[in-house]
């Protein structure tokens, strides 16, 4: 399946306490963060373009990848990715879950051949509870929750209409645009290492 992908660094990242954007952190291997990251999407034959969101200079160089500037949210980041998007499906991704596999993004596109759009999941394993002025209010029932991850892929033109049409209060992620358009969005188990660098702990060893 041919795709085109979009991944997101326009955010400041101030959780990660670095005094700069986490996905500009070089590890080891002399790699930063988003190369990485977008490693696994220039190495898939299946992808035709590599949509950058960056505020900063790009770090790195690719005849795949065109670089466009970050908004003031995360949707605004996501729009100005999709207007560059001219392929039938689009997968998006964070920019700071660098350890996403091949074997996930594979059965992603397989699930994407017949959706409007799939996402990558983990199921949570522990006890969520809602709480509100500091009590608890409710414990949702853990069978039925899971935890969101990126790469989410869309069929572009559904993607794009469900933009153009919602009401971004309470979006966190793309599967919540298409949820609020009334579409339906599957889920696929993805790898329990495809975790978001946030704190100064996740840039350990790295």
């Amino acid at each position: 399946m041919k795709y085109q992908a979009i991944v997101l660094g326009g955010g400041k990242g101030s959780r990660a306490d670095l005094g700069y954007n986490k996905i500009l952190y070089k590890m080891k291997d002399g790699r930063t963060v988003l190369e990485k990251s977008c490693d696994i999407f220039l190495n898939d034959d299946d992808c035709q373009k590599l949509i950058v969101v960056l505020n900063e200079e790009l770090p790195f160089s690719n005849e795949k990848v065109i670089k466009t500037q970050g908004g003031i949210n995360r949707y605004d980041s996501v729009l100005n990715g999709l207007k560059l998007v001219d392929s039938e499906y689009v997968l998006i991704h964070d920019g700071a879950r660098p350890f996403v596999t091949k074997d996930d993004i594979n059965r992603l596109k397989t699930e994407l051949a017949s959706e409007d759009g799939a996402i990558l999941v983990n199921k949570t394993v522990d006890t969520i509870k809602e709480v509100r002025d500091g009590y608890i209010t409710g414990t949702p029932q853990r069978e039925y929750l899971y935890n969101a991850l990126t790469p989410q892929g869309f069929k572009t033109e559904v993607l794009k209409e469900a933009y153009a049409n919602v009401d971004f209060n309470g979006v966190t992620d793309d599967a919540s645009v298409l949820e609020k358009y009334g579409k339906k969005v599957k889920i696929v188990e993805g790898s329990l290492n495809n975790r978001k660098l946030t704190s100064p702990e996740d840039f350990l060893d790295l």
